[in-house]
């Protein structure tokens, strides 16, 4: 007998004894019998439906997904970020400041949250490439900041990775509350 004929039969044992049925030989149980009481009776209704989900389910049990709540992070925890003496990716950045939050129920903040922050207030700028692909790049501004570029090497050849030195990323973290409200603007 398989896991979901032993749900299915074990959900009629319920809805006979929901029903006042004795489900070994169906014959009525007793009035006074405790199975009779109009609470047990709900009791065995309910768990007779969450059984009817799950079969409905192919006898998987799956919990509803809690809608995660917006990235925040407090004054305290933003000022344990570890700055990096070397330039380093906004990845990194963003990989960062989600170490400094404990909340699993809470999105992640991510690089591109602090791009499109840095886009708006003009540290950087989208150009298109020689292959007509888009790239963030910064700007005057950005390179007096402290952001640059550099080309790498990778498996498929060579990249530029916008880089952000100590300042930059200082900055970054004392405007923090500025990009949360770049992201909550959006929803």
């Amino acid at each position: 007998m398989t896991d979901l004929e032993v749900m299915q039969r074990a959900k009629m044992y319920i809805d006979k004894l929901a029903n006042g049925i004795n489900p070994l030989d169906d014959t009525a149980i007793p009035e006074g019998d405790v199975i009779n009481n109009v609470r047990m009776s709900r009791c065995l209704f309910y768990v007779s439906d969450v059984l009817r989900q799950v079969i409905e389910n192919g006898g998987r049990v799956t919990a509803k997904k809690v809608p995660k709540e917006s990235f925040h992070i407090s004054f305290d925890d933003i000022q344990k970020f570890r700055f990096s003496d070397t330039p380093i990716p906004i990845s990194e950045i963003a990989r960062r400041i989600n170490e400094l939050t404990e909340n699993e129920n809470m999105k992640q903040l991510t690089h591109r949250n602090i791009t499109d922050w840095l886009i708006s207030i003009e540290i950087l700028q989208i150009e298109t490439q020689a292959d007509g692909k888009n790239a963030k790049r910064p700007t005057m501004r950005g390179n007096e900041l402290g952001v640059t570029t550099e080309v790498r090497t990778g498996l498929n050849g060579n990249y530029t990775v916008v880089l952000y030195n100590r300042a930059a990323q200082q900055f970054i973290i004392d405007n923090i509350d500025s990009v949360i409200a770049v992201i909550d603007q959006r929803k």
